[in-house]
């Protein structure tokens, strides 16, 4: 819910948006798929690992940009015409891809952060800057979500095949793998543990 209410709730990603998306770990796999089914028409996904990038564009990716292999905010304002993403869902949590996502949106873009950063972490932008680029920066907390509003509804999404939630789950472990699985993960090669008792 976190990513996929951070693209269609705090983004309010709407028809014919441009959406990029810094970050295709879970949070941010799942804010692609937000994206796209809100009707987005360019959703660009940003990583460093060439195989989220794969996996962004199965979930609905229409263009991924490699952060590992040149300017990611040149990347994405070339892929919007030179103007930026209408909104940039941050899903890392650092303040080098906040600030990436920052210049990457339109001048009245948003910019959702809903990577979480640590507590010591502080950004900096000239304030002329924030100023002059106008749009919205803003902040998720779990997607914005209200259960009894999102979880039906993705319920209902999933049931009615517009939403693929098994696609989300790369394994199913015992109680005893979780470790070996959080390592699977922080390394990229899993998009979600799920534990099965």
């Amino acid at each position: 819910m976190a990513g996929f209410g951070a693209a269609v709730n705090t983004g309010a990603v709407g028809r014919g948006d441009s959406v990029a998306v810094i970050g295709c770990g879970g949070v941010g796999m799942a804010a692609v798929a937000g994206a796209r089914l809100a009707g987005a028409s360019k959703v660009i996904a940003v990583d460093i690992d060439r195989r989220k990038l794969d996996r962004a564009m199965a979930m609905g990716a229409t263009h991924t940009v490699d952060g590992a292999e040149g300017d990611v905010v040149e990347a994405v304002r070339e892929l919007t015409g030179g103007f930026g993403a209408d909104v940039v869902v941050e899903a890392v949590g650092r303040p080098e891809t906040y600030q990436q996502a920052f210049y990457a949106r339109d001048l009245a873009g948003t910019v959702v952060l809903v990577g979480v950063p640590t507590p010591e972490m502080k950004v900096e932008l000239p304030l002329l800057d924030v100023f002059g680029r106008g749009g919205s920066l803003k902040s998720s907390w779990y997607g914005d979500c209200l259960p009894s509003r999102d979880f039906p509804a993705l319920i209902d999404l999933y049931l009615g095949g517009r939403f693929d939630l098994d696609a989300f789950v790369s394994e199913t472990i015992g109680l005893g793998d979780v470790e070996e699985a959080f390592e699977k993960m922080h390394g990229g090669d899993v998009l979600r543990s799920v534990v099965v008792l």
